[in-house]
């Protein structure tokens, strides 16, 4: 009887763990997406980082302007993303004990994301709010 059950459920195991594997090779591809994005930003800022130190700016301010700078780029694809909800529905064959609109999974991955990005946003916010401003300013 294991094995029959075994075997039954084998082309759904094999597809809901081709399924988990692209899904976190997409949540890796879109933290690094995030994470170079917010990089290169906050390289071509650099100067204006370095002056807004320079006139006083806290370290800490400059750190939640480039959170709150990457976080609201983060803000539309996230909401395109919780749309999916009406997409949805081709996936309930697919799905075993819960339901397609499961309002409980929408939001943990909502969060999950919202956490990689913030994430993947304090790295180049960090850096940048280590710099010195008058190396900043001296750099071309």
């Amino acid at each position: 009887m294991d094995d029959y059950r075994a075997s039954a459920l084998a082309t759904h195991r094999f597809t809901m763990g081709t399924m988990g594997a692209f899904a976190l090779a997409a949540l890796a591809l879109a933290s690094l997406g995030v994470y170079g994005v917010m990089g290169f930003t906050v390289s071509r800022r650099t100067r204006e980082i370095g002056l807004r130190m320079a006139l006083g700016a806290a370290p800490g301010r400059i750190l939640l302007d480039v959170l709150r700078d990457g976080l609201l780029l983060v803000g539309p694809g996230l909401s395109l993303g919780i749309g999916a909800l009406f997409l949805a529905r081709f996936l309930s064959s697919l799905l075993f004990g819960v339901s397609a609109s499961d309002p409980l999974t929408f939001v943990t991955v909502a969060a999950v994301l919202m956490a990689v990005a913030a994430v993947a946003c304090y790295v180049p916010g960090r850096r940048a709010s280590s710099l010195n401003p008058l190396e900043a300013l001296r750099e071309e």
